[in-house]
């Protein structure tokens, strides 16, 4: 995974996606026609194979910040199917105005707090960026309750409604710490121009 900020960082993305070997081609058509021109001002690139009963798939996830835009690009690996009858990979690609970015949230997950005694920053072992616009809420409900252990009276329900069009978690163990820090410029650089 790798992750830049800067004016305009076009050839290392193509680089960053060429390095993954998993189609770069593929994915850097459907980044390029995403970006349509702009800089890219930051960018993160995450390759996450999966195991799929007996088989390893792959997915890549790029995700880009322009001066006016995120755009996110994943693609994946298929095996054949009624669709094609050879493997195929499938692009899809989003564009959000960051004006419509309405959260950055960034959960940093640091093993062995108490070895940090504020001299040096702790340095996350996980991370997860989860961004919000609107395209996507999820209502998570469970019936409410009263604090009398004795009542029977039905108190409706209560719930959150959270906003999680995006979501990416890294972690050193399986991803390596140069991810980590990659996500974490990336969110970095897309919390500070989301600002209102």
């Amino acid at each position: 995974m790798r992750a830049y900020t800067s004016d305009d960082r076009a050839g290392e993305l193509a680089d960053a996606i060429e390095q993954t070997g998993y189609y770069p081609h593929v994915v850097k058509g459907g980044v390029d026609a995403a970006v349509a021109g702009e800089d890219v001002v930051s960018f993160l690139v995450h390759h996450e194979p999966t195991i799929d009963g007996d088989e390893v798939r792959r997915h890549i996830t790029v995700a880009v910040l322009t001066p006016t835009r995120l755009i996110l690009c994943h693609t994946d690996e298929h095996a054949p199917d009624d669709l094609l009858p050879q493997p195929y990979t499938s692009t899809s690609t989003e564009a959000t105005a960051l004006s419509s970015v309405s959260s950055v949230v960034v959960n940093r997950m640091v093993a062995n707090p108490e070895a940090f005694h504020g001299s040096g920053l702790p340095v996350p072992s996980e991370v997860v960026l989860t961004v919000g616009w609107g395209g996507v809420n999820r209502i998570d409900l469970e019936p409410a309750g009263c604090s009398d252990p004795d009542c029977e009276a039905d108190h409706g329900y209560t719930g959150v409604l959270a906003s999680d069009d995006f979501s990416l978690r890294v972690s050193s163990a399986a991803d390596g710490q140069e991810a980590v820090d990659a996500l974490l410029v990336f969110a970095e650089s897309l919390s500070a121009r989301t600002r209102g």
